[in-house]
C-alpha cells in the first residue's frame, strides 16, 4: 500500500505531474459496479457478508475501509476514462484490479475497475468498443472472463505463462512467456501482436494495464525486463495509440521489486513516457 503514496510524491517531486493534474478518486456507485458484478457479490461486499473462504481468495480481510478503497479504485479509473476521452490520455495512480471476476474477487482485487469503467462509458454512448492492453506479468483472468463472450471489449494479455493465476482464463489474445524472458523477446512479441490487436479490436479507447512486475528484480514476476525495457514497452504502446488517434487510460497494475525504488522508477517511467508522447 505504501507504494501508492510514494509514487504520487515522486511524480510531484520530479514535476512529471503538477498538483493541479491530480485529484482525489471519487467512489464508484453501486449501480455502476452492478454493470459488471453480480447482485449477490455486491451484497456480500457492501454488507460484510464475505465468508472466510471468499476473503482468503481476495487475500484481504473484509472491512469498511476495504470497501471504500475498492470503490475509490474503480472510481479513479472511471474518472480517468472520462478525462482520457476528452484530453487523449489520463491515468489512475492505483487501479488495474484485473483479477476480480463478476461474482468474486481474488488476488487482492475486489472489483474490476477496467471492466466497470468500460461498461459505464459504453452505457453512456461515449464509446462503442474498447481494447484492454494488459501487460502486467500476471494474466488479467477476471477481465478475460468478464468479456469472454463480448467482442466489443477486446482483451489482450502478455504475461508469464507459469505465473499466477495458475488456472488461466481465455483472453481474446493471450501471449504466455517462459520464465526469464528479457527485453528483446518481450518487445518482439509486443511489436508483433499489438498492431494485430488494434486491427481486430477496432477500439474507440485503450485501457493500458501498465504493471511493472515484469522487472527482473520483481519478487513475484519471474521475467527479466530492465527499466529501459519497460520504457521501450510503454513508448511502443503509447506511440501506437497516438498514431491511431486512440485515447488511453493508464492503470497501475503490479510491481513488487526489492528495493521498492525500482518499482517506483518503473511506474514513473510510464508517466514520463505518457507526458512526452501526449504532452
Amino acid at each position: 500500500m505504501e507504494k501508492y503514496r510514494m509514487l504520487r510524491q515522486l511524480l510531484l517531486e520530479r514535476e512529471v505531474l503538477m498538483p493541479a493534474q491530480l485529484c482525489e478518486a471519487p467512489l464508484a456507485h453501486r449501480d455502476e459496479l452492478g454493470l459488471v458484478h453480480t447482485g449477490d457479490y455486491l451484497e456480500q461486499v457492501f454488507g460484510g457478508g464475505l465468508d472466510a473462504a471468499a476473503q482468503r481468495r481476495i487475500g484481504l480481510p473484509w472491512s469498511e475501509e476495504l470497501v471504500l478503497r475498492s470503490r475509490a479504485s474503480v472510481g479513479g479509473t472511471l474518472a480517468a476514462t472520462r478525462e482520457a476521452l476528452e484530453r487523449g490520455i489520463s491515468g489512475n495512480l492505483a487501479g488495474g484490479t484485473h483479477h476480480a471476476f463478476a461474482d468474486h474477487g481474488e488476488g487482492y482485487c475486489v472489483f474490476n475497475d477496467i471492466a466497470v469503467a468500460a461498461r459505464v462509458v459504453q452505457r453512456a454512448g461515449a464509446i462503442g468498443r474498447a481494447a484492454v492492453i494488459d501487460l502486467d506479468v500476471h494474466q488479467g483472468n477476471g477481465t478475460a472472463a468478464i468479456f469472454a463472450d463480448d467482442e466489443t471489449v477486446f482483451t489482450f494479455s502478455i504475461h508469464g505463462e507459469k505465473n499466477f493465476p495458475f488456472r488461466k482464463q481465455r483472453s481474446h489474445l493471450d501471449v504466455g512467456l517462459a520464465d526469464g524472458v528479457g527485453d528483446d523477446e518481450y518487445l518482439e512479441a509486443l511489436r508483433h501482436h499489438l498492431p494485430q490487436v488494434i486491427d481486430r479490436a477496432l477500439p474507440d479507447l485503450l485501457f493500458y494495464q501498465a504493471g511493472v512486475d515484469a522487472l527482473a528484480e520483481d519478487s513475484l514476476g519471474r521475467l527479466s525486463l530492465t527499466l529501459a525495457g519497460l520504457r521501450a514497452r510503454d513508448r511502443y504502446v503509447l506511440e501506437t495509440a497516438r498514431a491511431k488517434g486512440l485515447p488511453v487510460v493508464l492503470t497501475m497494475g503490479g510491481g513488487y521489486a526489492r528495493p521498492i525504488s525500482l518499482t517506483l522508477e518503473g511506474h514513473v517511467g510510464t508517466y514520463e513516457t505518457a507526458v512526452a508522447i501526449f504532452g
